[in-house]
């Protein structure tokens, strides 16, 4: 079948005078998501969700970007992988601004138990298994 590899926003951290954007590329360039059409379309993969993770820039004079949420339901035995960062450790506020919520990546096996699945990490996964991604947000800037 090939494999598949994208790139996931996340939320960017302020800066001295200026706010963080929510769902942006962080220190990636030319690169771009798939359209959910496209890749359910290629892929045995139902994406549930993908949105901005609401709450998940930190507070700050200036506040951090919103990370998002990306959900998929997999239709058919695969195995699937993730490296991801900002799981372990939040991002960091500067100057008195709070902390961005870290990443967290959760496989939701068809019998409804939840795997904590880390940041890097690889595992075989069935029809009716989810898998939920949640990037960090940005860290905010200056006390708020």
């Amino acid at each position: 079948m090939g494999g598949y590899y994208e790139t996931i926003a996340g939320g960017a951290g302020a800066g001295p005078s200026w706010n963080g954007q929510d769902a942006v590329q962080i220190h990636m360039t030319n690169t771009r998501i798939t359209d959910a059409e496209v890749l359910e379309a290629r892929y045995p993969v139902m994406l549930n969700e993908f949105s901005i993770r609401k709450g998940s820039g930190g507070d700050g004079a200036f506040k951090g970007g919103n990370g998002v949420i990306r959900e998929f339901t997999f239709l058919k035995p695969l195995t699937v992988g993730i490296l991801s960062e900002r799981r372990s450790i939040a991002p960091v506020g500067l100057c008195g601004g709070k902390d961005g919520a870290r990443g967290r990546n959760t496989l939701i096996r068809k019998d409804g138990r939840k795997i904590f699945f880390g940041g890097k990490n690889m595992t075989k996964v069935q029809p009716g298994d989810v898998f939920r991604i949640e990037t960090p947000g940005g860290a905010g800037y200056g006390v708020p």
